[in-house]
């Protein structure tokens, strides 16, 4: 479907090219000494201009001597590493935020590294490489698809074959990268509220203690200014963003965040606006991206996949043109790298959050209604109480059972939790909630009973007849507090019971079967906490 076309925010990659060894390295050393310390130029791509420097920076790596392992003479007195900055030219970028900056540093089997302390060890460095260079960038507002050619285009301007760099190896791979769209404050409310997308993606598909979780919801800036949705992420790992989008593969970031100084803008200003948008975590998991046109075409498709999709859950048009104020730029607000007039084709996937909780909770209702077995009980508790990990033989120890009888619970509910590599843990926050709540009221419950026992044989100690008996029996059963003093008016104290109705007629009857005045439950006063306060009278 039509939407609009994201910016491109940070990014950065490790770009590692073999197929002229160190020879890149040494051409960078000859620039710069040519150049007394750096070199700068201008370039031109199409109708842009371009600034870069090439400078140099101190090392940790160890110089091997006259040569290598590889048998490659070093004919430099001290090791250096390089760096391209390299910007758009400032009448270009009033910003001046369109920029990169690139990490050069030689790779060789068997390169040693030292520390500040002169401790020395051997940096690791891919077997099927043998020398090499590796080329760290960092950068923003830029597409990701054209780093690649800019660093060549920069080297090419201070006297490097841009040959050196024109084919990365297959070990290349992108390290951080984010899209996003900037949102009228006013209308990005039900994507950072307390049920929005944010926050249901970690309540609904996070395992309740499997691999990383983290939602931050954070309303006060660094100053502690009051900012509603002011820093709000929510981080999936691969399998859980699986669930949400079934085609989609690596870990990311889903954040709604205003700049820093947004709380003390006025509302006309561009960055009194927050951002949407969604990054790569590359820390999440053990596999790559590679930097090929493909790889960095999947990696965009999949990052505004994802950003349309958590505006659409939220009821926000992905396209201007979708938006019933007719404004043009819809939700949206445009800044120096965000265009909302731009347009693209994106699949907007449904995240249907809420047939998940739906489909969690009568997950929950059914288990629960159908009864559970005493193991199954415990298990449950176990798990909703227990913060670290929990195995079946964890489980078993607690409740003096058998593990094979824990196994065979844990089996038996596999809507309820997951079994692997011998730990145990609940599906998702959800679950995890509704059968804390389960376990909860299956305590108190137990708790009313043996108050309720033990309140009716004090009563029958205290020679109180059985009907009155009964009445405090059925009080406490039910959690009710009754205030009977003779010289004022009879109170129910009700907070939290639910079938308020049914429980008062119950408690009307057992209370005329015990003798006292009708008149005076009726007149009585039926607190419900938050829920106010009114007369008996009214529910009988």
């Amino acid at each position: 479907m039509k939407a609009v076309e994201l910016a491109f925010h940070e990014f950065a990659a490790n770009y590692l090219f073999d197929d002229h060894a160190l020879k890149p390295f040494f051409a960078c050393d000859s620039r710069v000494k040519d150049g007394d310390g750096s070199q700068v130029a201008e370039f031109e791509i199409g109708s842009e201009r371009w600034v870069v420097k090439l400078y140099y920076q101190d090392s940790g790596i160890v110089h091997p001597g006259p040569e290598n392992p590889q048998g490659t003479p070093f004919r430099i007195n001290e090791i250096r590493e390089f760096r391209f900055a390299v910007s758009r030219h400032p009448e270009e970028d009033p910003v001046g935020e369109q920029s990169f900056n690139a990490h050069l540093a030689p790779r060789w089997q068997g390169m040693e590294i030292e520390n500040d302390q002169g401790k020395r060890s051997e940096y690791s460095v891919p077997e099927p490489i043998t020398e090499a260079v590796n080329v760290k960038i960092n950068g923003s507002n830029i597409d990701f698809r054209r780093y690649h050619e800019l660093l060549c285009r920069a080297a090419e301007s201070v006297g490097i074959h841009r040959r050196y760099f024109e084919r990365p190896h297959q070990f290349s791979n992108v390290q951080d990268a984010e899209r996003y769209v900037r949102l009228d404050s006013d209308r990005s409310g039900p994507i950072h509220a307390r049920d929005g997308p944010i926050a249901s993606m970690a309540h609904l598909l996070e395992n309740d203690r499997d691999g990383y979780r983290k939602l931050v919801q954070n309303e006060r800036d660094e100053k502690g200014r009051h900012l509603p949705g002011y820093y709000h992420t929510v981080t999936l790992g691969p399998r859980r963003v699986s669930e949400a989008f079934p085609s989609h593969t690596f870990p990311r970031e889903v954040k709604h965040y205003y700049s820093r100084e947004a709380a003390g803008m006025d509302d006309d200003e561009t960055l009194a606006n927050p951002k949407l948008g969604a990054s790569y975590q590359v820390s999440r998991w053990d596999e790559t991206i590679g930097v090929t046109d493909d790889d960095l075409e999947a990696l965009i498709t999949q990052l505004d996949e994802t950003v349309c999709s958590v505006m659409a859950d939220a009821g926000i048009p992905v396209h201007p043109a979708d938006d019933d104020r007719g404004d043009g730029h819809g939700p949206f607000v445009s800044d120096a790298y965000f265009d909302p007039t731009e347009e693209q084709e994106v699949n907007v996937v449904s995240l249907d959050l809420t047939r998940i909780r739906e489909t969690q909770e009568s997950v929950v209702v059914k288990h629960l209604s159908d009864g559970l077995s005493p193991v199954e009980w415990e298990a449950l508790e176990t798990l909703v109480t227990d913060g670290g990990q929990v195995s079946p033989q964890d489980i078993a120890e607690e409740h003096g059972r058998h593990v094979d009888s824990v196994r065979r619970a844990l089996k038996r509910i596999p809507e309820l939790v997951e079994s692997e590599y011998g730990s145990v843990s609940l599906r998702s926050n959800h679950v995890a909630e509704m059968v804390h709540d389960a376990v909860q009221e299956a305590r108190d419950a137990t708790r009313r009973a043996v108050e309720a026992g033990a309140k009716a044989l004090e009563a029958a100690e205290r020679g109180i007849d059985e009907t009155t008996s009964a009445l405090v029996a059925w009080c406490a059963k039910h959690g009710i507090d009754v205030d009977d003093r003779q010289e004022a008016r009879v109170m129910f104290r009700l907070q939290g019971v639910e079938n308020v109705e049914a429980r008062l007629k119950e408690a009307y009857r057992l209370w005329t079967e015990a003798g006292k005045d009708p008149a005076r439950f009726r007149s009585a006063q039926i607190d419900l906490g938050e829920r106010g306060k009114s007369a008996a009278w009214r529910w009988l």
